[in-house]
């Protein structure tokens, strides 16, 4: 229909005296996301990596370019960023300037494509201890064999480039296509931009590269044309290495603010354990969140538990419903930020027990680091003025009445005394003395605000009360 349209369009100009007007569809730009990866391979690297990635399928890019810049790196964060490029549905360019050696070799060979700058060099992928030394005999011999078959695999389709791989990893693989002998056996294969690009068989292909370009503009530009591309280069700020040593101290930090939540809901008014105890759990979402593994949906469920909790602690301060469900939205929150999902896959494919074991595992320890503080607090700081001062040293607003127990003087001096319940007993909740308020629970039912109550003993965390016998 569309073409009769244009027909009749161009019969009717053609008549009328004039040129026929063609209708010409517009193809958008390329979306292209550049992640510099110039640096040694190394856990601050993948995480730029994953977050660029996540980034650009969330905007639905077109084209991932890698602008390499390499020595190598660890093996094993280099098998995690080849399997986070496997995700991207688009295609993924490697730019080597000026070298991709080693761990950066590997990397390039996952992407669909590999340019290289004049003066880019590519090669020697060796695997070697994160010292640099040579790997145990056994052990090399086993990630050879494994990295070799890995290389096969991902190379299907690409020409040359599964056997040029091979012979960076393994000195004793010979590489010869036709009757040209590349590289005899007892060396790796290391190759410049040039001998990249030389061809080989029939017909002739390039060895390894797609194409030479003097910088990655060049390069889109000969590959979709000039102005036929949008570039978004993804910025790296010192908060990505922050990330990495803040995600892996994650269970002390977890353990630590909810040690200080526990204490804050066990003391008086709204003081420093409160806001320390939120501050605490959102360093670990935040950085989460740069570290690439959190998107911007847990932040709302974190922000709302948190409200929750400072309500709880700020006007109500029973340990209630407000703070039981804040904190399971915080600890739920925090499992999805730490959880390493994807966007706009499946919920069968993201949401797997392997996606949330290392943060489940993360919150788990941090459960248990915060009970064995909670159990030392306990048992060794109750004696003195120091623990009384902090249960009991905190005022809700109040003033001291004249006649009243000064602060220090210790819990003991209030057994037996009158007090006023401020917030429901359920069993715990807050009472009154001399104008100031004290944490109290009672051992049997519940006692409602305003009933007066007399002090029985003291627990760990504050003063058990009971009704006034009438």
């Amino acid at each position: 229909m569309r073409r009769w349209l244009q027909f009749l369009v161009g019969a009717l100009a053609a008549s009328a005296g004039s040129a026929p007007v063609l209708a010409v569809e517009v193809t958008p730009p390329k979306r292209v996301v550049v992640i510099p990866m110039r640096a040694e391979i190394d856990e601050p690297q993948f995480y730029i990596l994953r977050r660029g990635l996540k980034d650009a399928i969330a905007d639905h890019a077109d084209v991932v370019v890698l602008d390499l810049k390499t020595p190598g790196g660890a093996i094993d964060v280099t098998l995690e960023m080849m399997e986070a490029l496997a995700r991207f549905p688009g295609l993924t360019i490697a730019y080597v300037d000026n070298e991709a050696m080693s761990a950066g070799a590997f990397i390039s060979a996952t992407t669909g494509e590999i340019w290289f700058a004049p003066d880019g060099i590519i090669g020697a992928a060796a695997p070697v201890t994160s010292t640099g030394q040579d790997v145990d005999a056994t052990m090399k011999q086993k990630l050879v064999s494994y990295l070799k078959a890995r290389m096969r695999a991902i190379s299907e389709g690409k020409g040359y480039r599964g056997q040029v791989i091979s012979a960076m990893i393994d000195a004793d693989t010979e590489l010869k296509i036709g009757d040209d002998v590349i590289k005899s056996k007892g060396e790796l294969l290391s190759l410049t931009a040039g001998e990249a690009m030389k061809t080989y068989g029939e017909p002739a292909r390039p060895l390894l590269g797609t194409g030479i370009a003097p910088d990655i503009d060049a390069l889109l530009t000969r590959k979709f044309g000039a102005g036929n591309f949008i570039v978004q280069r993804l910025e790296v700020t010192w908060s990505e290495r922050l990330s990495v040593f803040l995600n892996g101290i994650s269970p002390i930090i977890l353990g630590l603010g909810l040690l200080a939540l526990f204490i804050e809901f066990k003391t008086p008014g709204f003081n420093v354990f409160g806001v320390a105890g939120v501050v605490l759990l959102a360093i670990v979402f935040l950085s989460s969140h740069v570290a690439g593994l959190s998107g911007h949906e847990p932040l709302l469920i974190f922000a709302l538990g948190a409200v929750l909790v400072l309500l709880e602690l700020a006007f109500f301060h029973s340990a209630g419903f407000l703070g039981v469900i804040g904190i399971v939205l915080i600890g739920g929150a925090l499992v999805w930020s730490m959880s390493d999902l994807w966007p706009n896959e499946p919920l069968q494919v993201a949401w797997t027990a392997h996606a949330f074991i290392r943060p489940l595992g993360n919150l788990g320890l941090g459960l248990a680091l915060a009970v064995v503080l909670a159990i030392c607090l306990v048992r060794f700081l109750p004696q003195g003025w120091v623990w009384d001062r902090l249960v009991v040293g905190a005022a809700d607003h109040g003033v001291a009445q004249s006649g009243g127990v000064a602060a220090g003087t210790g819990l003991a001096a209030f057994v037996g005394r009158n007090a006023r319940v401020m917030t429901a007993l359920r069993p715990a909740g807050q009472v009154e003395i001399d104008g100031r308020r004290y944490e109290a629970k009672v051992e049997v039912g519940s006692i409602e605000p305003g009933s007066t109550v007399v002090v029985r003993g003291l627990s760990d965390f504050g003063l058990v009360v009971d009704r006034v016998p009438s």
